[in-house]
């Protein structure tokens, strides 16, 4: 039976009662603007900083004035200057005398040496990703040499422009009709067919990705020339207007009948393994010291210990072991539609009280009181269909547009005692914070920035609320233990997925199953990490950052005498890199140049 649409009666009664007593004022309008201020500016003069932080900010400055050149993503040109530019850098660090610096400028050594190895690999996993879709694309070099000769600023040749457009137009004939031919059953090749061509629907999808890019470029071609150059569009308009409606029929082809999706109806989730090899890549760039596989055991050993605590709270609230039953009570367990932002705004100062009372980190007055609630429509609700958050928070709620079964799904998702557990996640001492100390404090390693600090941070606070009582009630716990099964699940997932062994529908199924999610939520959550533009160890770094925080926690806090502030602040003073390289820091260990990752943060 369905829930009603609304709110219990005991919910009910809560908005009565907040209705008759209106909130305090915020923070924000209450606080003098002075306290904004720094008390102490001049001592900001002598902050503590890497004797490397001007090269860093030069690499990241020539490297972006490069990619704004050099502007085609995947060019053969684009990638032979970078590669040429990364061999050079590369050099250039190895010639430094690494033994004349401190602390500091040792770990911008060793992360920016890291980055430059990481982004060559980049490199070569995107030239071989554009030797399997180029049948697909056979015009790329083409549509690359017409803006590239543009950005040398070589003159146009229109009449020969006008025969580039002609043989593009060709091409993406020929590649439709391989297709098709690739789509009759093996045995039925007519005479005089064309080649045909077949490949995986994942590649086929990137392959879509990769024409709208070379679109924006065609386009950025023939808008800077026509209308300039009167022979310019006497010549190239009419090929231009022809091959812009050939590409759009080229894509409605591909997408329909090669990767079967439905106008009207959203998209099937392909996503694009990488492989044990890239894996592999992936884990040496953010330091960590695991296999795959030993990944998956952490996170199932984490998995267990949050179904005994599932099953725990779930026999308090009356359910014996029927931990999914006791779930769906509390997905009833919602605010009113319209409530949400008051919601939301109760809980994130009831977060910054909790932090400031057991003086957990520093948070200055900017940080705990500017920040802003935007909500969430339902097309980005397909994708995320929890809060979002950063420098403000990101609302999922129902919006009077959506379908009954969307509007009862998203009330289900953003239930109180979820919010309550993923408020201060996204905000303070969450992500909002982080994003104040990092444009403040060493602010060149944003290049260094891993989703093992940022958001192991956030994750890393919901093991502090836990452990510290934050939750007042079973329902509380449940909320707080369905995002920390969520995110175990998260490793499980996506490293399945990405050596090979889950396809999208199998990760779906698991969500639901194992972590109690909405099926639509679910298939968001997969979806958004398949089909967006996360990294491939973005959603295993969640869980797995907290627990290096909490392992490091141990060593410099529970066993070696730091305070939970000093701890934190120092952080977030350094600003983003591997947490490996936050411990170095923290213990005060200058590492060697030989340095390789060997911490077994797990074990």
């Amino acid at each position: 039976m369905r829930r009603p649409l609304g709110p219990a009666p005991a919910l009910l009664l809560l908005c009565a009662t907040l209705q008759a007593a209106p909130p305090p004022p915020s923070p924000a309008a209450a606080r003098d603007t002075g306290d904004y201020v720094p008390p102490e500016i001049s001592g900001m003069t002598h902050a503590r900083s890497s004797e490397l932080r001007e090269l860093v900010e030069r690499f990241v400055a020539d490297r972006d004035e490069l990619t704004r050149f050099y502007s085609v993503p995947g060019s053969e040109l684009q990638l032979r200057r970078l590669r040429e530019f990364y061999a050079a850098w590369r050099s250039r660090l190895g010639q430094m005398p690494y033994e004349s610096l401190g602390t500091e400028g040792r770990i911008d050594w060793l992360l920016l040496g890291r980055q430059i190895d990481y982004e060559q690999r980049l490199l070569d996993r995107e030239e071989a990703r554009g030797r399997e879709m180029s049948p697909l694309v056979p015009f790329a070099s083409d549509i690359a040499r017409l803006q590239e000769s543009r950005r040398l600023m070589e003159p146009v040749d229109p009449q020969g422009a006008a025969a580039a457009l002609e043989r593009i137009i060709g091409q993406v004939r020929s590649a439709r009709d391989g297709l098709q031919a690739g789509l009759k059953e093996e045995g039925k090749k007519e005479s005089g067919a064309p080649a045909p061509i077949r490949v995986s629907p994942v590649v086929a999808y990137r392959a879509v990705a990769a024409i709208a890019e070379l679109r924006e470029t065609l386009e950025d071609w023939y808008k800077f020339y026509n209308g300039y150059d009167p022979s310019f569009g006497w010549w190239v308009r009419e090929a231009h207007d022809r091959l812009d409606a050939a590409l759009d029929a080229y894509v409605a082809f591909v997408r329909e009948k090669v990767l079967g999706i439905e106008a009207g109806k959203d998209e099937p989730i392909f996503g694009d393994p990488i492989g044990r090899a890239g894996l592999e890549a992936e884990l040496a760039h953010e330091m960590i010291a695991y296999s795959p596989e030993e990944l998956i055991a952490i996170a199932n050993r984490e998995f267990a210990w949050c179904d005994s605590e599932l099953k725990k709270a779930s026999r308090e609230m009356g359910f014996g072991d029927d931990w999914k039953g006791a779930m769906e009570k509390v997905k009833g367990d919602h605010v009113a539609p319209g409530g949400q932002p008051g919601l939301v705004r109760d809980l994130a100062l009831e977060a910054v009280r909790f932090v400031q009372e057991r003086d957990l980190v520093t948070i200055p007055p900017l940080a705990a009181d500017f920040w802003r609630i935007e909500m969430m429509s339902p097309e980005r609700q397909k994708v995320a269909p929890f809060f979002l958050g950063g420098p403000d928070i990101l609302v999922a709620f129902p919006t009077d547009t959506m379908d009954y079964d969307a509007k009862i799904q998203s009330l289900k998702a953003n239930n109180v005692h979820f919010a309550r557990a993923t408020v201060f996640h996204e905000l303070v001492p969450g992500h909002h914070m982080q994003y104040y100390y990092a444009a403040r404090s060493n602010p060149h390693r944003q290049l260094f920035t891993t989703p093992f600090w940022v958001e192991g941070w956030a994750v890393w606070w919901e093991f502090q609320f836990w452990d510290l009582g934050f939750p007042r009630s079973p329902q509380d716990r449940m909320g707080m233990l369905f995002w920390r099964t969520h995110r175990c699940a998260r490793i499980l997932f996506s490293l399945n997925f990405h050596l090979g062994n889950w396809t999208p529908q199998q990760c779906i199924d698991f969500l639901v199953e194992r972590v109690g999610h909405e099926r639509a939520s679910a298939t968001a959550e997969v979806r958004r990490s398949f089909n967006g533009t996360f990294p491939p160890m973005y959603q295993a770094g969640y869980m797995l950052g907290a627990l290096q925080l909490r392992s490091l926690h141990g060593e410099l806090v529970r066993a070696g005498g730091m305070t939970n502030r000093q701890f934190h602040d120092a952080i977030l003073e350094g600003g983003p890199m591997p947490i490996e390289m936050v411990r170095a820091r923290l213990e005060g260990k200058a590492p060697p140049r030989d340095f390789r990752p060997a911490w077994r943060f797990a074990d």
